[in-house]
């Protein structure tokens, strides 16, 4: 693949990339390029948000690039302050490390564990001495660290903004001096960090990385970001129904976000339902497994599609109590739709499956459900009668 091929499959999905231009010319070096993503274990488990970056990640591995996942076990001790309105609380290192082997878990169930180079940053941060973090701090200024919006927002509000926070964007930019970063992926509100690792590149004499920014993914809200504190996430470790369902219940017009960003594609063609089914099934499937996913998306059409047929106008159809359920599917055919079926076509309709009485799936041919007016027989996944 080109490299010019190679950015347009890149760029797909990005916020910002500074800049183009640079990029290509790495990529036109025809070597695989140093990427970094940099993630603070502060908490157990991960949700879809973050996963964003991880896919871009995936990409760049994918067309032949190194993955430098970083694992900030000495950063996640300070708290990244970026969009914060109030300090972080500081984690105790027992806390970190176990966060950190729940998150690569995690993470390898998107990356390519044979293609990804993981480190901890307190390997060079935790063997610097006090001088050498004085000399680092002064390849800065106050007035630089003050430009970020979050810390000013926070000293217009005469609320406090710790000398450790001032601290963390120089750490992380060290990192990218450390691992001779040639691209580092973050999410838009990653940008004063990123440009710092840049500065700090520039100064050691090494080539500047390049910023390489994603969107921050909505929660089910469709509104604010998503987040476990705000209650609008989807966590990469919940069991396959909760994370179909809560797939499923986004907005058609998220479902495109989730899609591209997700997924890297666009929304298929067809009926919008459709599409979500097929975009809810694909993560659970990439979280758990494609039985786990079929198993949440029946479970789903069982549960759900029952509620619609309740609401729905559907032929009526007469069926006597105790007649047997073949015989009752080929009267609905013939009855409310005109369509002759054979005894041994209802058998196989029922014995595959597709036959619901009150959204329970029947598959005895034998059986004789308590058939009563008002209830509902699904014959097959388009057709359905209310009893009469």
């Amino acid at each position: 693949m080109t490299p010019e091929q190679q950015l347009e499959i890149l760029k797909r999905g990005a916020a910002q990339i500074t800049s183009e231009a640079e990029l290509l010319s790495k990529l036109r070096e025809g070597r695989p390029l140093n990427v970094k993503l940099g993630v603070d274990p502060t908490a157990a488990d991960i949700h879809l948000g973050f996963t964003v970056a991880l896919q871009k990640l995936r990409q760049f591995q994918d067309l032949g690039h190194q993955a430098i996942l970083i694992i900030g076990d000495f950063t996640a001790m300070i708290g990244d302050p970026s969009g914060r309105s109030k300090t972080r609380p500081q984690l105790s290192r027992e806390e970190v490390l176990s966060n950190a082997a729940t998150f690569r878990e995690q993470a390898f169930k998107i990356l390519d564990p044979e293609r990804t180079r993981t480190v901890f940053n307190s390997e060079w941060l935790g063997a610097m001495s006090f001088a050498d973090v004085i000399r680092l701090n002064s390849r800065a200024t106050l007035q630089q660290m003050l430009q970020r919006e979050d810390f000013r927002n926070r000293v217009d509000r005469n609320e406090a903004v710790r000398l450790h926070e001032i601290q963390y964007p120089l750490i992380q930019g060290w990192d990218s001096v450390q691992v001779r970063a040639d691209v580092e992926i973050g999410g838009t509100d990653q940008l004063f960090n990123i440009l710092v690792g840049r500065d700090l590149q520039k100064e050691e004499g090494l080539p500047q990385q390049v910023v390489f920014l994603m969107p921050l993914l909505e929660g089910l809200d469709g509104v604010q970001k998503m987040s476990k504190s705000l209650g609008n996430y989807i966590g990469v470790s919940e069991d396959p129904g909760t994370m179909f369902g809560k797939v499923m219940s986004i907005s058609d017009t998220l479902m495109a976000r989730y899609y591209l960003l997700l997924l890297g594609e666009e929304v298929p063609e067809g009926h919008p339902m459709d599409a979500k089914k097929q975009l809810a099934r694909r993560i659970v499937e990439r979280y758990h497994d494609a039985q786990a996913a079929e198993a949440a998306l029946d479970d789903f059409n069982t549960r759900f599609s029952k509620k619609d047929l309740a609401q729905a106008e559907l032929p009526e159809v007469a069926i006597a109590p105790g007649t047997d359920l073949v015989s009752a599917v080929v009267t609905a055919y013939q009855e409310a739709f005109g369509i002759p079926r054979s005894r041994g076509d209802a058998r196989r309709l029922v014995e595959q499956g597709s036959v619901q009485w009150e959204g329970q799936k029947e598959t005895n041919p034998k059986a004789t459900p308590a058939f009563a007016p008002g209830g509902i027989l699904k014959l097959d996944k388009t057709r359905a009668v209310r009893l009469r």
